[in-house]
């Protein structure tokens, strides 16, 4: 681009002529410098206009914020045969769970490993994790995609250094335990396919519970006659109590909710 040019005239003038024009020459100069200054202040040294030059447009919009991933839903025992023998499965982990962990405390390593205590203790563990194993590989067999996943627990409310508070929670779970197979038992179908077999080997394991339940009754209480105490026990048609507890899946999982930290629903159990 070039630099503004202003073209004066120059007259011969009289002396006032000669003033007049110079003041003109002076009017004119200082609009010839103020509009040289004014197209110079909007170019570069070199003044030159580069066509491949960015054109400033609106400032960018900031990136949208990602949307919050959802909340995976809760796993569901499922429904039928197969929600029984969930339930029976999230039982079998927090019991298998609490004894391995029991097996880690002073009270477990400080007994002598020929008593008798400890002997029940170590046969009871053996007894809980092959329960759950029984039950894990009995459902991948037949719904390895409707398996209820490994639950997490919190046993923070049992002090497994101290004697009575591992054995009050070994009685208060094998009790469960005991209630919630019979409660559990009248709900497996027996006539959809292994129904009978399910039945069966719920009574297997709902005895060996029993025993169980004995012995630390026994040890927990400290007489021999814990082991048919009344809280345990129902009575049939005014009979007596003699006979044990049957509590439904929901009052079950409502009472284990205490140690269960994984959330999981009981929507589609059967309840009669």
């Amino acid at each position: 681009m070039k630099k503004p040019v202003v073209k004066v005239d120059v007259v011969n003038a009289s002396s006032k002529d000669s003033k007049n024009s110079r003041r003109k020459f002076i009017k004119l100069s200082g609009l010839g410098i103020a509009g040289s200054s004014f197209l110079l202040y909007g170019c570069s040294e070199d003044d030159m206009f580069d066509p491949n030059a960015p054109v400033a447009g609106p400032d960018p919009q900031p990136e949208p914020e990602p949307e919050p991933e959802p909340e995976p839903e809760a796993f569901d025992l499922g429904s039928g045969n197969l929600g029984i023998l969930n339930y029976a499965y999230a039982l079998e982990q927090l019991e298998a769970e609490f004894y391995t962990r029991m097996t880690e405390g002073a009270y477990y390593t400080g007994l002598a490993d020929d008593s008798e205590e400890k002997q029940i203790l170590e046969d009871t563990w053996y007894h809980e994790v092959i329960h759950r194993e029984f039950f894990k590989t009995a459902i991948s067999a037949v719904a390895p995609d409707d398996i209820l996943p490994d639950l997490e627990f919190d046993f923070s409310s049992v002090n497994f250094d101290d004697r009575q508070s591992v054995l009050d929670t070994a009685l208060l779970l094998e009790d469960t335990g005991v209630s919630a197979y019979n409660g559990a038992g009248k709900l497996i179908d027996v006539d959809a396919e292994m129904g009978g077999t399910y039945l069966l080997l719920a009574g297997k394991i709902v005895s060996v519970e029993a025993r169980h339940a004995s012995a630390f009754a026994d040890l927990a209480l400290g007489t021999p006659t814990a082991f048919a105490r009344d809280e345990v026990l129902v009575s049939i048609s005014g009979v007596g109590p003699a006979f044990d507890k049957a509590t439904p899946p929901a009052d079950v999982l409502a009472a284990a909710g205490g140690f269960i930290t994984t959330e999981f629903t009981a929507n589609q159990l059967p309840t009669e």
